[in-house]
């Protein structure tokens, strides 16, 4: 593989707006009930007082994808870019790729009878834009590039509330 794609996060500055997750919606058609891009907020205690810590995020794009991994019919791939892409028509619905994701990237559409997630908006990529997440933010904290490249800069890999895990997901935090 070439490169890893993934997304820079600066989650000191996330204030939890959701617009990230509001243009993934509208630039993917998403479903009402199916979210590809969310915005968690934890309430924890920092210096004796309790704060809001929002995390955004998606589909991983893990080096070892769970998703392709537990998948029965082959669905996913990983491309050259390092991007998990799932083939909708070989999807059977059958939710194992949703039960085997930790970062619950995965979701079931119930009502298409098959799974679907972020993929990192390649559509736009490839037409050399930015994903709909990152052009829906309206506070500039998070990005797309070469995963290798960020950890060059002194990207970190863990957040507050996220845990790196061994299937090594692509997503860095800004120091």
């Amino acid at each position: 593989m070439s490169k890893q794609l993934g997304f820079l996060y600066n989650q000191k500055y996330c204030v939890g707006c959701q617009a990230c997750e509001t243009a993934c919606k509208l630039e993917n058609n998403v479903d009402i009930g199916i979210r590809y891009r969310m915005v968690d907020k934890k309430e924890v205690e920092a210096n004796g007082r309790y704060v809001d810590v929002f995390l955004s995020h998606a589909c991983m794009h893990c080096e070892k994808p769970a998703c392709a991994e537990a998948c029965p019919v082959k669905a996913y791939t990983k491309r050259e870019d390092g991007i998990v892409v799932q083939d909708h028509e070989k999807c059977i619905g059958c939710g194992m790729c949703v039960s085997a994701c930790p970062y619950e990237a995965p979701k079931l559409n119930k009502d298409k009878k098959k799974a679907e997630k972020c993929e990192l908006c390649a559509h736009l990529l490839e037409k050399g834009e930015e994903p709909a997440c990152v052009r829906g933010c309206p506070l500039k904290i998070l990005t797309v590039g070469d995963i290798s490249e960020m950890d060059a800069a002194g990207a970190i890999k863990e957040g507050r509330e996220f845990k790196v895990l061994s299937i090594n997901p692509s997503i860095r935090f800004v120091k």
